[in-house]
């Protein structure tokens, strides 16, 4: 059930990302010194699709596999 809700929601931000994009196809410049010097002049679209791809990389590399940890046998009780 978790993962049902985990990916409706996830269905839904890439909804709003691409409506948002499908919207905005004017071209903008977009700026971040610390990695490339020169402005990036992209479509908002495009813009939009690769911030959601690194949300999503992050969030995966923060959330890890998700899977459930193993917990270590209880000790015996003498």
């Amino acid at each position: 059930m978790k993962t049902l809700i985990r990916a409706i929601v996830f269905l839904a931000m890439l909804f709003v990302f691409l409506y948002v994009g499908i919207n905005n196809t004017h071209q903008v410049a977009f700026s971040f010194p610390l990695v490339q010097k020169e402005k990036i002049q992209a479509t908002a679209a495009v813009l939009f699709f690769a911030m959601f791809a690194v949300g999503v990389v992050a969030g995966i590399a923060i959330g890890g596999s998700g899977g459930k940890k193993s917990k270590a046998a209880p000790e015996a009780k003498k």
